[in-house]
């Protein structure tokens, strides 16, 4: 009995120091699972975005400089209108009535002048009789004194006259100017686009503030404004071609150029932690999309740099890291490359998969994106296979030297790896 005893416990210390050895053995690092892409040689455009609304290029307000009623208005809200055309009459008694006492006062001022004249010329005369009769010795001088004086009076009443004639001249042009303002014309050609006065109300003109009564735009050129941050604008330059969408004609792009660029920032929020600073971007439209309207919602997409045969890769394989965190940081500190710091500084990295599906940490210099891709200046190369997602294992978890797989492909019927369950 004691021998098979020995060897039940024998054998347990045989099974026991087995899995011992077993787990003291170095077991092969567990693989993340990821997705890789290859980086490529390709052309890239930096492109712009911004959302705005649909504006005419011109957009004129029809106000009025005078005080009065609106008698009369001959176009409604959306007509077509030309330039010249009347769109409308302000009451003109008052204007006319000032026309007229303006107008009598003028021909008031010239019959004085024309009386001031021919005294000139009754007076030049009489002193050249006297003076005349001076030669002969049958005038004294002081009755030459009188007939002088009586020259000069009439010569300085007749620059009075004219004087004022020019005044009530220069009156009768202002009047004729304000009668002519009580008829509303149209200064450009466009289509009428609000009516803020009825007929009946009251207009008050002043040269300080506007009385709108309506506005007009020219619908045949239209544009997008919209406001770009400040590290974008930097790019832009007029005359760069954009593609511009219209939330109302959903899958139609247009065709536009940047025609204006704000020299200005707009500061919202100024001195707190929401600051934020753009500019306003104008980008006119080469024709106008039918059916669009000033007002409407719109997306312009400007292309502001193109570089050709460039090292490429998906925008979201570039992340960042430490640079404590990084392979040749000690290296780099001990060759005077790097200064430690004490603030922590971050790289832009890209995680490069070997032949044996490690992941290795390079850094890299980066150019110009567009919408899904990053130009790569140095760090790569064509061909090389990068990590580009999961975003979480990517950003915090992935390290140097980790073992990478791509995630297995179901085969046909749902099986995974093309092996049948």
């Amino acid at each position: 009995m004691k021998w098979w005893k020995g060897a039940i416990a024998g054998a347990l210390f045989l099974g026991a120091a087995a899995i011992t050895v077993g787990g003291l053995k170095e077991r092969p690092p567990p693989s993340q699972e990821v997705q890789i892409a290859k980086a490529r040689k390709g052309n890239i455009t930096r492109t712009i975005t911004g959302a705005g609304k649909v504006q005419a290029a011109t957009t004129v307000k029809i106000s009025s400089s005078l005080s009065g009623d609106l008698v009369e208005l001959a176009v409604k809200d959306g007509d077509p209108v030309k330039k010249g055309q009347v769109l409308g009459r302000i009451d003109k008694r008052v204007y006319e009535a000032a026309m007229k006492q303006a107008l009598a006062s003028q021909n008031a001022a010239r019959a004085d002048s024309q009386v001031a004249e021919v005294e000139v010329q009754r007076t030049a005369q009489e002193l050249a009789r006297v003076e005349g009769l001076v030669g002969k010795g049958l005038a004294s001088a002081a009755e030459l004194d009188v007939a002088r004086a009586a020259k000069n009076t009439a010569d300085a009443r007749l620059a009075a006259s004219k004087q004022l004639l020019a005044r009530n001249v220069a009156v009768v042009e202002q009047a004729q100017t304000d009668l002519s303002k009580t008829t509303l014309l149209s200064p450009i050609d466009g289509n009428v686009i609000e009516l803020s006065r009825e007929v009946g109300e009251r207009v008050r003109g002043s040269e300080l503030a506007e009385d709108v009564v309506m506005t007009i735009a020219a619908l045949s050129a239209m544009e997008v404004k919209f406001e770009v941050g400040e590290h974008e604008v930097v790019h832009l330059k007029p005359g760069q071609p954009a593609e511009v969408s219209l939330d109302a004609l959903e899958g139609q792009t247009f065709q536009g150029s940047v025609v204006e660029i704000a020299q200005k920032a707009l500061i919202k929020n100024a001195g707190t932690e929401a600051e934020v600073t753009s500019f306003p971007v104008t980008v006119a439209l080469d024709v106008r999309p039918p059916g669009v309207l000033p007002g409407m919602s719109a997306e312009a997409r400007i292309s502001a740099e193109t570089r050709n045969d460039v090292v490429l890769v998906p925008i979201q394989a570039v992340t960042v890291r430490s640079e404590r965190s990084l392979p040749d940081f000690k290296e780099s500190v001990e060759g005077g490359g790097l200064k430690a710091k004490r603030t922590e500084s971050l790289a832009k990295v890209v995680f490069v998969v070997d032949a044996g599906n490690k992941a290795q940490v390079r850094r890299v210099q980066t150019g110009i994106a567009s919408d899904t891709e990053l130009e790569i200046l140095s760090g790569i190369n064509d061909g090389d296979r990068v990590v580009e997602g999961p975003y979480r294992t990517l950003s915090k978890e992935l390290n140097d030297g980790d073992i990478v797989r791509e995630p297995e492909q179901a085969g046909p019927g749902g099986m995974k790896g093309g092996r049948k369950s």
